[in-house]
């Protein structure tokens, strides 16, 4: 005999953990389903742990909104909640003539997504500002952040907690059925478990295609492919000699192998970008040899031997190599016709970010279908 429960959500990364407090602070009965022993052990905890300003995606687009709401969120709810952070701000840098055009571009793109503090650097303020750096010319974002993810996610458990959402640990979810009394999810692990859900919010990122699929009455031809985009950093060895982010410019959808500082200061570069088919969480200490090439056109000064393998991310794609970087993918009963379900599709960077708005959306979503 199935449990009869009001929400599900798959997923205790930071997006689903977001979505969990959201609906429980709106009174719903919340239960957090979780493969995994403990939150965020995927793409939540390996990421770059920066709080993203808004400045590249697509003028009107969904990531672009709700990366810049969920940037002025994140500043207060980690203020009030005690999450550390620190606006560090990023410089943008060009490291040639050629790339100069392309940074008013940026800003004038920033500007359209309601971005309106990026500042134009010079040779002689980049050296003041990063005497490491060698530049042309930049950009400095000063609303760009750096966050303690994890701390984050513990925040937004607390919140769900406290207002009286469960989570199940070590809960897989094996499959589901649309039925006409709700959403039937079952589930394995040592306790395994049948649960018919008023509304079911699928965030279980890397794996949300495949979960979507094993919900029996969910049209196949709405589930995108999902692709696995491996980026592996590296942390440097010795002081760490920047004081802000750093980032090349940007080539394709690809932000390019940058400098990324945590809460405690040290430094690490990446991610590049490698297309894998399996989760595959290693580092080749071989690709060091790609990133001291592309770091070495900002940051001339890195030593041999300084670069070590630190980790690996991998982003949940809808789109493959070559392909137009497409939005987030917010799938709801207006889309498939399925009363109470939520699919989240796509959610890579800057869904940290934007992680609060996609919340909101979320409950609007199961509000109205």
């Amino acid at each position: 005999m199935a449990e009869t429960v009001d929400c599900v959500v798959i997923g205790a990364g930071v997006v689903g953990l977001a979505v969990a407090r959201r609906l429980a602070m709106a009174g719903r009965e919340v239960i957090v389903l979780e493969a995994a022993d403990m939150i965020g052990t995927e793409t939540s905890s390996r990421n770059s742990e920066v709080i993203h300003a808004g400045i590249y995606y697509p003028t009107d687009s969904y990531k672009a909104r709700a990366c810049v709401e969920g940037k002025h969120f994140l500043y207060e709810y980690c203020a009030a909640h005690g999450v550390a952070h620190q606006r560090i701000g990023k410089l943008i840098v060009a490291t040639e003539e050629s790339q100069v055009p392309k940074l008013e571009a940026l800003r004038a793109q920033a500007a359209a997504n309601g971005v309106m503090d990026l500042e134009p650097l010079d040779v002689r303020t980049i050296e003041k500002m990063e005497p490491a750096v060698r530049a042309v010319a930049g950009v400095f974002s000063p609303s760009t952040g750096i966050i303690d993810s994890h701390g984050l996610m513990l925040a937004y458990q607390g919140d769900a907690e406290a207002h009286g959402a469960m989570i199940a640990f070590r809960s897989p979810v094996t499959g589901g059925m649309v039925t006409d009394k709700g959403i039937l999810i079952r589930t394995g692990g040592a306790e395994p478990m049948e649960l018919l859900c008023r509304s079911v919010v699928n965030s279980a990122g890397l794996h949300a295609t495949r979960l979507a699929a094993q919900i029996e009455g969910m049209p196949t031809d709405l589930i995108p492919r999902t692709y696995y985009a491996r980026g592996c950093y590296f942390s440097m060895v010795g002081r760490n000699p920047f004081s802000h982010l750093i980032y090349p410019m940007p080539e394709a959808s690809v932000l390019g192998v940058h400098v990324t500082l945590d809460i405690g200061g040290q430094c690490r570069f990446g991610p590049d970008l490698d297309w894998i088919d399996t989760l595959d969480y290693s580092v080749d200490p071989a690709r060091a040899e790609k990133f001291y090439a592309a770091i070495r056109t900002y940051f001339p000064g890195l030593k041999d031997g300084a670069l070590q393998p630190a980790y690996a991310g991998i982003r949940p794609k809808i789109h493959g190599p070559g392909e137009p970087q497409p939005d987030f993918l917010l799938q709801g009963p207006q889309d498939h016709g399925i009363p109470g379900l939520v699919n989240l599709f796509g959610i890579e960077s800057p869904g940290l970010t934007s992680s609060p708005v996609i919340a909101d959306t979320v409950a609007e979503m199961l509000a109205g279908g």
